[in-house]
């Protein structure tokens, strides 16, 4: 049927583009004296559209959900769990998410004090930027989310791997307490949690939520009281459809790495950096800000890694690392791999850097931090070896090994007079005992001599874009003056105030999608009791 809006308004126009101009960043106050009007002008990708008015159809529910990934699945399947009616609608044809591993705190076998300890490393890793409360709503309610996630993906069929003390061990202590964990991988590889999501949401359509695909949602719309009750989605023929939501509307659209506008707006740093993902064009962040929310006013977090050309457990050794024209460029003990692109994002770098060592790395690194892989096991990473490549992408995986160095460098398509050279240098120094060039600790010193010599060559691409609006405890959307917006909630990367810090830090691994199955379980499970 074809419904009327004249009774509710849609979400754009004066509001809306009154929370957009608090979008952009503000001009440097001084430290005493009068506030500075902020002039910067509103981004024109926050302009808002022409109201949608030619509705098809019209559906009823208590909570609407928008998006199937990483939070919008938990969300929906914990609202309806809790006795909501629930309605999912997801753009694409199949639940979207990507990467593997999710981490959450066992409350009940963990010192409270290591608890907070956690909660303030995370505060300085994300450059004391987070806000306590997300990161609270994360410490005090993943294990409970984690271990519900999973056990809804062994009725489900899901392919999961207990991985807590692969990505845990080292962080078991926290100044001082012990803090215990759970975290799990989706896979092995090349299984993630997209086919994860993907089979928990098959499952969840078996036991009743009602799933929406190919329907886009494009608008919301407010009753008198300035309450969000709705939104406007677009189905794959161009039709439009009215899903109502009593209790409230959960948007969990991901992030913006595909708007280019967006982009170069929060990123331009990352214009040389491929990005890993598709249609991620921020449609929820355009959607929230038309309907009065605002951006957070910190920088955008930046998750960038390779954990695929060669084994993710040895990325963070302190191999020496060279790019592709054959240079070494860093301190390899203090720059993780999730820092490496803020070196390599020039036109000619585009990502790329190449981890190198030589026959003795078994025993000369034993005693590293990660894992080592022996040569056998390297084997799944190298392309030359015509064996069946288990746990991988196979299209990814970018190891090799030569008996020189100029045939190592021919393999990697880099520089091999400059390789040559920068390798000699190295292991001058280490002889030397004493990293004269970018003072590497001697103990990870390690020469590159004996054949034959392995080479990662890693492309950083960027997984994951984190800058949200802001929402309060209940991740609810608030507006300028810091008001929940009624009916309205952000969760997993569309939300802001969690990170803060320009590159995503890995202290915790598993964090990112471990807060996003969280906030989806906890903010469903919420707005489903109002």
């Amino acid at each position: 049927m074809t419904t009327s809006l004249d009774r509710r308004s849609f979400i754009t126009g004066a509001a809306g583009i009154a929370a957009a101009s608090a979008l952009a960043p503000q001009a440097l106050l001084a430290a005493e004296g009068p506030s500075v009007p902020n002039t910067t002008p509103t981004p024109a990708f926050f302009a808002a559209p022409e109201a949608i008015t030619d509705i098809a159809e019209e559906f009823d529910y208590d909570v609407v959900v928008v998006g199937a990934g990483a939070s919008g699945v938990p969300a929906a399947i914990s609202a309806y769990e809790a006795g909501a009616r629930v309605a999912l609608i997801q753009k694409e044809s199949t639940a979207i998410s990507q990467g593997n591993t999710s981490d959450s705190i066992l409350l009940d076998e963990s010192e409270p004090a290591g608890v907070a300890a956690v909660e303030s490393l995370i505060n300085q890793d994300c450059a004391h930027r987070s806000r306590r409360d997300q990161v609270d709503l994360w410490a005090h309610n993943s294990g409970e989310a984690l271990r519900w996630l999973w056990n809804l993906g062994e009725k489900a069929g899901a392919q999961m791997v207990d991985a807590t003390m692969k990505w845990t061990a080292a962080i078991q202590q926290v100044d001082g307490y012990h803090i215990s964990y759970f975290a799990f991988d989706f896979g092995p590889k090349p299984y993630n949690t997209g086919k994860g999501m993907a089979d928990i949401l098959t499952y969840a359509e078996s036991q009743g939520l009602e799933v929406f695909y190919e329907t886009a949602g494009k608008q919301f719309v407010k009753d008198e009281s300035g309450r969000v009750t709705g939104v406007i989605a677009e189905r794959a023929d161009g039709t439009y459809v009215l899903f109502n939501a009593a209790k409230g509307v959960i948007v969990a659209t991901g992030d913006f790495m595909n708007d280019d506008d967006m982009m170069s707006y929060y990123a331009p740093e990352l214009s040389n950096i491929y990005r890993k993902q598709f249609n991620k064009t921020g449609d929820g962040h355009k959607m929230i800000v038309w309907a009065g929310g605002v951006m957070e006013d910190v920088c955008a977090t930046k998750v960038l890694h390779d954990f695929d050309a060669g084994p993710g457990a040895m990325c963070d050794m302190p191999f020496l690392a060279v790019k592709d024209d054959g240079t070494r460029f860093c301190n390899e003990k203090r720059c993780e791999m999730a820092v490496m692109a803020n070196f390599l994002n020039g036109p000619k770098d585009c990502g790329w850097y190449t981890q190198v060592f030589d026959a003795d790395y078994m025993t000369a690194c034993a005693n590293w931090p990660g894992k080592l892989f022996d040569e056998e096991a390297m084997k799944d990473f190298m392309p030359e070896e015509d064996q069946e490549h288990k746990g991988v992408y196979e299209g990814l995986i970018n190891t090799y090994k030569a008996d020189t160095l100029e045939e190592l460098a021919e393999k990697l398509g880099i520089n091999a007079e400059n390789f040559v050279a920068t390798v000699e240098r190295y292991n001058e120094l280490c002889e030397l005992g004493a990293d004269e060039d970018f003072g590497k600790d001697a103990q990870w010193l390690v020469p590159v001599k004996n054949p034959p010599f392995y080479g990662m060559h890693r492309h950083i691409g960027l997984s994951a874009i984190m800058k949200g609006v802001n929402v309060d405890e209940h991740m609810a959307v608030v507006d300028a003056n810091g008001e929940a917006i009624p009916g309205l909630y952000a969760i997993g990367n569309l939300a802001g105030n969690f990170y803060g810090s320009p590159d995503y830090p890995m202290t915790v691994p598993g964090l990112s999608l471990g807060r996003c199955h969280t906030q989806g379980y906890v903010t469903g499970r919420y707005v489903a009791s109002l």
